[in-house]
């Protein structure tokens, strides 16, 4: 995974006519993103804020090449709308869609594994690249351009991050939402290869949460493989157990490697800069 799979200019939204599709089509254009086409199977409707709207994306492959593509479909269909992107061979495919039951994304990972495309998501308020690209929802203005690098579980929280460095005086290279659920693509490892690779990135902030394991196999890679200064927060400290906590991955079950408190301690050891809230973290980026 390259920074070039994030730059790409030909992108389409699949899902555009619909409400939320139509909504942060406009907000992408604005940011001078360069959406050439949508997909919705209502053939009533030829295009939004201008963007031609096609049926399918081998109806779009016609006229244009795809670069990336931007999901809004309805969860009941969003299993039929990431697969037909990973078999037009799309790069880049970012799914924002929440809900999208846990079986349907166990068939999306087979597909991953045997493709040449990356997800990022389900369940994800998608990428900002500060003064180039906006693939999602993220509120751009609370961000500016910079060197730091922020990988996130957490939608508000990355938000909250990225007002609080742009407010510090640090800005931002990457904004990656890579979703909240329990099973999705794009991990927090291959974010912090992507961080570690970029030479214009200086540092990277690290958002999980409860539940799952995969800031403990970041913590790891983190030890292993990253150069680069790294600062984390965990959410959930003080959750009770076995309660589900803004969505189907915040759960904290019954495995310790779970906890909030057992994360923090595993990055600390790992070389990772800490705190207990995401202000204390932001104030301690050097």
């Amino acid at each position: 995974m390259t920074p070039q799979l994030f730059t790409g200019k030909n992108i389409i939204i699949q899902g555009i006519t619909g409400k939320n599709g139509r909504f942060h089509a406009r907000n992408m254009l604005d940011y001078k993103t360069s959406i050439v086409a949508g997909t919705s199977p209502n053939q009533a409707i030829s295009e939004v804020h201008g963007v031609p709207v096609f049926r399918t994306i081998s109806d779009i492959k016609k006229r244009f090449a795809i670069d990336i593509s931007v999901i809004f479909v309805p969860a009941p269909y969003a299993k039929a709308a990431i697969l037909e992107a990973i078999q037009a061979q799309i790069p880049l495919i970012v799914c924002i869609t929440e809900g999208v039951p846990v079986h349907d994304m166990l068939e999306i990972k087979q597909k991953l594994r045997l493709s040449h495309s990356v997800l990022i998501g389900p369940n994800c308020p998608g990428v900002l690249l500060p003064g180039r690209q906006l693939l999602g929802i993220i509120p751009a203005s609370l961000a500016v351009p910079g060197d730091t690098a922020i990988v996130s579980r957490s939608g508000t929280l990355t938000y909250e991050a990225m007002s609080l460095l742009t407010q510090a005086g640090f800005g931002q290279r990457y904004i990656i939402g890579i979703g909240g659920d329990m099973v999705r693509g794009m991990s927090f490892t291959d974010c912090l290869n992507l961080f570690e690779c970029d030479p214009d990135v200086t540092r990277i902030v690290m958002i999980g949460e409860i539940g799952g394991t995969s800031e403990i196999t970041a913590a790891d890679h983190i030890k292993q493989h990253i150069s680069k200064p790294v600062y984390a927060y965990i959410a959930g400290h003080h959750a009770p157990r076995g309660v589900q906590l803004g969505h189907a991955g915040a759960i904290l079950g019954t495995n310790e490697l779970e906890s909030a408190a057992t994360k923090t301690i595993r990055l600390q050891a790992a070389g990772a800069v800490t705190a207990t809230s995401i202000d204390k973290l932001i104030a301690r980026v050097k």
